[in-house]
């Protein structure tokens, strides 16, 4: 919703000055110039990126659009199961989790959370570490430094993606420079024409740079910046599951462990204690 409205200001904003002006619109329609920038700038693009961020260009773009995929709700979801597991470990021991873990798709402690569970990477982090712990791992700070690395690596993937992103927007006002000049050459080409039909020519030249400078900072770099913004607040989600494992590693009761992933939310998103209370409160005994 944000990428419409946003894409409609812009381009109200801009095309409707200029025809206030007393532009004519029709001269910037120049399909061969925009075809040579945003043509070199797709060529760029898979030139200056391996093949896992090639084959993230559809979600990324679905991304933008929607935006991130976690409300409120959600995470008093996330909240709701990590209180459910942790309370089984304590009044079931570690043997308890093995069925849920080993085979989350059917686990109805899991799929009673249904965000969590379709989360498939959220899912395998939590299924990773409590197995660790299944295995005797008791060593919370080395368990703390794993996390760590593995999700600094999640970022670091996603942060491949924003830079393809922005590198896509720093580059494309070059190019409009490149349309721009080949539209020059075109124009000397015809210097003997009268004044009318090189100021046409002219004028479809400088369009290039027009348009290279306007999609850059128009879309392609704000669009990295929301991508950016996206990630930066989704990986809020594992940084509440690392505090809420952690703590629970640590021997605090499942109330408390609760209380940390809590407190590893982003202030616009996290339920206050008395909402995760009652959410807790109402979860069924028998999950």
């Amino acid at each position: 919703m944000r990428l419409i409205v946003g894409t409609i200001i812009v381009f109200v904003c801009v095309l409707g000055s200029y025809a206030a002006m007393g532009g004519h619109l029709e001269v910037l329609w120049q399909p061969f110039e925009f075809v040579i920038i945003l043509g070199a700038a797709i060529g760029a693009f898979v030139i200056g990126n391996p093949g896992p961020v090639l084959k993230a260009v559809p979600g990324m773009l679905g991304t933008i659009v929607k935006g991130p995929k976690y409300k409120q709700e959600c995470y008093v979801e996330l909240l709701g199961m990590q209180y459910s597991l942790y309370k089984l470990v304590k009044q079931k021991g570690m043997l308890a989790v093995e069925q849920h873990i080993e085979n989350p798709s059917e686990s109805t402690l899991f799929n009673a959370f249904p965000t969590f569970a379709a989360n498939h990477h959220a899912v395998e982090f939590v299924c990773d570490y409590m197995r660790m712990l299944t295995l005797g791992a008791n060593n919370v700070h080395e368990i703390d430094a794993l996390m760590d690395e593995e999700l600094e690596t999640h970022h670091q993937e996603q942060e491949r993606i924003v830079s393809a992103m922005q590198s896509l927007a720093d580059g494309t006002p070059a190019l409009g420079i490149v349309a721009a000049v080949l539209g020059v050459i075109k124009t000397m080409g015809a210097i003997k024409e009268p004044p009318e039909v090189l100021g046409h020519l002219i004028g479809g030249a400088l369009v290039g740079t027009f348009f290279g400078v306007f999609v850059a900072y128009g879309f392609f770099a704000p669009m990295a910046s929301s991508l950016k913004s996206t990630f930066e607040a989704e990986s809020k989600y594992f940084q509440s599951l690392k505090a809420g494992l952690l703590a629970h590693m640590s021997g605090q009761p499942p109330v408390m462990a609760v209380e940390f992933a809590r407190k590893a939310l982003m202030s616009d998103v996290r339920p206050t204690f008395s909402e995760v209370e009652a959410a807790t409160a109402a979860l069924p005994a028998n999950i």
